[in-house]
C-alpha cells in the first residue's frame, strides 16, 4: 500500500510499505476512506515529538471501511464503517474505568498510539488495536466529512475546554484563539448553556469563521482594550465565567487569566511548547479554578448524535480537500495556514 511516512525531522515521503494485518485477537483492519492532518503532525515533523521514531507512518483521525477483523473481535465486522479516534482505549485498565482512556496503560500509560508510538491514518490501510472499544459505527446517512473531526477536535473542545470549563446555562465564555481546536469549543460552548460566546484571535480571518461557527461576539488580540470590551459584554463587569486558552503561548493563557472573573474557571487546551507564569500572587485571591487536561474521547457517542441531528456542524471544519495520494500537497497547504485560510484539509482516497 501507499502511506505517508515519516523519515526524521523535516523529512517525510509517500512510499510504498507492507500492507497491514491483524497482529493480536482484538485487531481490525480499516481501508483508510478519507483523513486529515492535526497540528501535531506538524510537530512531530519539527522534531518537537522524539518518541516518534524514523519510519513511522503519520496521522491519527480517519474514517474507513473495516476489510479484516481479529479472531476475538465479535460486534465488528467487514464493511462496517468506523471512524478511528485519535484515542485508542482497552476498556479494560485501571485509567481506562476511570473514563481517561487518554492514558490507556495496555497502549503504554497514552492513548494516542496512531502516528505515534504505531503506525497511523495517513495510509491506505490501518491496524487498528483494542477496535471494539477505540473505533465507531458511522450511522447511515451521515458523510466522512461530517464526522471525520469527531476524532480529535470536536471532543477536545468539548472535553477539555468546555466540559473541563464547567461551561453552564447563563454563562459568558470567552476562547482565546480561534484555529480548529478553539473553533470547536465556540461551536460546543451552547451546549452547555452558554449565553454569550466571545471570540478573540489576532487575525480578522479567523474571527470571522468564529462567527460561522457561533460566537456571538468576535475581538481582534491586537486591540488595546480587549479586557475591558470583555468586561462589557458581562452584566456586573467583573469578567468571563470561563475563558478556554485555545493556542498554546504564555501571551494567551496570561489574557485568560485577566479576562476571567472571581470564581471563574480557565481551560486550558493550547499545547504549550514553553513555560508559562502563573500570578498566583493575583489569582489566588479571585478563587480561580485552572483545568488542563488530555481528549479521552467519551463524548463521541453524544456528539455523533448531535452530528447526526444537525446540532453540530462536524462539517464546517474542512476548507480544503485532497485526494490521498497528493498528501504532500494538503501538508504544504495546512502547514501554511494562515495564507491560505485553511481550517482542516479534509483527504479522500
Amino acid at each position: 500500500m501507499k502511506a505517508l511516512v515519516y523519515h526524521g525531522p523535516g523529512q517525510k515521503s509517500w512510499d510504498t510499505v507492507a500492507d497491514p494485518k491483524p497482529i493480536d485477537p482484538t485487531d481490525v483492519v480499516v481501508q483508510i476512506d478519507t483523513t486529515t492532518i492535526c497540528g501535531t503532525d506538524l510537530h512531530i515533523l519539527k522534531g518537537d515529538v522524539p518518541t516518534v521514531e524514523e519510519g513511522r507512518i503519520l496521522g491519527h483521525e480517519a474514517v474507513g471501511t473495516i476489510v479484516a477483523v481479529g479472531q476475538a473481535v465479535r460486534n465488528l465486522a467487514v464493511d462496517d464503517r468506523v471512524i478511528v479516534p485519535a484515542i485508542t482505549s482497552c476498556g479494560q485498565c485501571a485509567a481506562c474505568k476511570r473514563s481517561m482512556p487518554s492514558h490507556c496503560q495496555s497502549t503504554g500509560g497514552i492513548g494516542w498510539i496512531f502516528g505515534h508510538l504505531i503506525d497511523g491514518t495517513q495510509a491506505e490501510y490501518t491496524r487498528v488495536p483494542f477496535a471494539e472499544t477505540s473505533v465507531h459505527k458511522v450511522p447511515e446517512g451521515v458523510t466522512d466529512e461530517q464526522v471525520l473531526f469527531l476524532t480529535d477536535i470536536l471532543p477536545t473542545g468539548y472535553e477539555v475546554g468546555v466540559r473541563n470549563g464547567r461551561v453552564k446555562p447563563g454563562d459568558v465564555v470567552v476562547v482565546v484563539g480561534s484555529g480548529p481546536v478553539g473553533l470547536a469549543a465556540i461551536q460546543t460552548a451552547g451546549l452547555a448553556g452558554a449565553a454569550t460566546v466571545v471570540a478573540v484571535d489576532l487575525a480578522d480571518s479567523r474571527l470571522e469563521h468564529a462567527r460561522r461557527f457561533g460566537a456571538d461576539e468576535v475581538i481582534n488580540s491586537g486591540a488595546p482594550d480587549v479586557e475591558e470590551r470583555i468586561a462589557a459584554l458581562t452584566d456586573d463587569g467583573l469578567g468571563a465565567d470561563v475563558a478556554i486558552e485555545a493556542v498554546g503561548i504564555p501571551e494567551t493563557f496570561d489574557l485568560c487569566t485577566r479576562v476571567v472573573r472571581p470564581g471563574g474557571v480557565v481551560a486550558n487546551i493550547g499545547v504549550h511548547g514553553a513555560p508559562t507564569t502563573l500570578h498566583l500572587e493575583d489569582l489566588w485571591i479571585k478563587n480561580v479554578t485552572i483545568t488542563t487536561g488530555l481528549v479521552d474521547g467519551t463524548t463521541v457517542p453524544m456528539l455523533m448524535k448531535l452530528v447526526r441531528s444537525g446540532k453540530v456542524a462536524g462539517e464546517l471544519f474542512g476548507t480544503h480537500e485532497f485526494r490521498l495520494d497528493d498528501v504532500l500537497s494538503a501538508y504544504d497547504t495546512f502547514a501554511n495556514a494562515g495564507a491560505n485560510n485553511a481550517l482542516k484539509v479534509v483527504i479522500r482516497r
